[in-house]
């Protein structure tokens, strides 16, 4: 199976500094650095994906456009500087996006997942209609939220219809 690791809204605004810190995210961003490096180790294709608010729905909290906090943050952009970028409006990473033209150009069949926030963007993706197709898996290790006990909850809730595997051993 061609895996592809799909590295979702790493974004400064989630940072500290940033204007929605989330709960462990420097662990988070250690894991995933990690993941990336065991990907590129293994010829697995990376795939980031940045959201960026659109303003004509009205005002968003973060992620506009044009400001450091939509930035993906550097360190992903080091460990992964190939990678190609999808831009997405929405939850869903599928969703009104080339993420499926850049995954049929890598002939990817199955999905790692991990990223930023676990109850939102990262579960929308993984159980989009239009990611049925894959053979999808959430990396845990690699996600986070606004705490430890949505993190949980979104975990336990998504694990009845998409695995969870660490990703020492999914990669």
């Amino acid at each position: 199976m061609k895996k592809a690791l799909l590295v979702i809204d790493i974004q400064n605004d989630y940072f500290p500094g940033g204007k929605y810190p989330l709960w462990n995210a420097d662990s988070t961003l250690a894991n995933i650095e990690h993941a990336i490096t065991s990907a590129k180790a293994k010829n697995v294709p990376v795939i980031l994906i940045q959201h960026v608010a659109d303003l004509e729905r009205g005002p968003a909290p973060f992620f506009n456009r044009d400001t450091d906090g939509v930035r993906i943050h550097p360190r992903i952009l080091s460990a992964a500087a190939d990678a190609p970028v999808v831009v997405k409006a929405f939850a869903d990473a599928f969703l009104m996006t080339g993420l499926e033209q850049v995954l049929a150009r890598l002939g990817v069949i199955e999905l790692l997942m991990c990223g930023m926030m676990t109850q939102n963007c990262v579960t929308h993706t993984a159980i989009s209609k239009s990611a049925e197709k894959y053979s999808v898996c959430i990396l845990p290790d690699c996600c986070t939220t606004v705490d430890a006990m949505i993190h949980n909850i979104a975990l336990n809730a998504v694990s009845t219809r998409v695995p969870l595997v660490p990703s020492t051993e999914a990669i």
